[in-house]
């Protein structure tokens, strides 16, 4: 479903972030909710980070619709984590979502498409899924913050995402302010974390890190990719073909 056209949503993208490029997470929420209403859902991977945003959400508006993406691939600590913090911070709408079967069995029959295309396995497991799930929203909101580097170093409060807006509430805080965040509000950690993952996806692609090293060095260690898709810009007239090449 489309909101708006292209061009008045990047205008009214634009505006909002001019407006809250400096504001606290929460009153990012605050705004993005008043805005866009039942329009708006979290996208959340339950990772190495996630408790600080999802009790920002809980403490604004806890029915929100939050938006996992269950791949099939996912350490079982996430899994398990996933329903604990949900349960612990009273979020009343999280939905997981997962691959279809037919696309699974066209593209990725063996589960083994990861060790020889991981752009492809992202499509089929994470970018697929996510894009259904996102066409009744005119907006959603991620856990990205610049401190993780790469594409993420200019990083917007409020961006365009083709024809919707996406919010980025945590994009000017610092690690130092997530951890005090997490303290004051003693906020469970990932279990995987204390095991050297400070930044957690899909098992196969995800290692844990050396002291001093960029906290998303540990996804697709040995690789270029930097990103699983779901935060790529995609031509509005794409074609996903699951079958082919992608």
């Amino acid at each position: 479903m489309a909101y708006d056209t292209l061009e008045h949503t990047e205008t009214r993208a634009s505006v909002l972030d001019a407006r809250l490029r400096h504001a606290h997470p929460r009153e990012i929420i605050a705004a993005a909710v008043a805005e866009f209403g039942d329009g708006l859902a979290l996208v959340s991977s339950f990772g190495a980070e996630s408790a600080v945003l999802l009790h920002l959400v809980a403490q604004v508006k806890p029915d929100m619709p939050v938006l996992f993406l269950d791949t099939g691939m996912l350490f079982g600590q996430t899994l398990d984590y996933r329903k604990q913090l949900a349960a612990k911070l009273g979020l009343t709408d999280v939905r997981d979502l997962r691959p279809s079967h037919q696309d699974l069995a066209v593209a990725d029959p063996d589960a083994k498409l990861w060790q020889t295309d991981t752009d492809a396995c992202c499509e089929v497991r994470k970018v697929i899924p996510l894009d259904k799930a996102l066409g009744g929203f005119g907006a959603w909101i991620t856990g990205r913050k610049r401190f993780q580097g790469g594409s993420r170093l200019s990083l917007a409060v409020v961006e365009q995402a083709g024809e919707q807006v996406k919010f980025n509430p945590l994009a000017n805080w610092a690690k130092a302010d997530l951890d005090a965040y997490a303290a004051e509000h003693n906020l469970p950690a990932h279990p995987l974390v204390a095991q050297g993952f400070p930044s957690i996806g899909c098992w196969p692609c995800t290692k844990p890190v050396e002291e001093g090293q960029d906290i998303r060095a540990g996804r697709w260690a040995g690789s270029d990719k930097t990103e699983c898709g779901i935060h790529v810009a995609r031509a509005p007239d794409a074609v996903i073909n699951v079958g082919g090449d992608i």
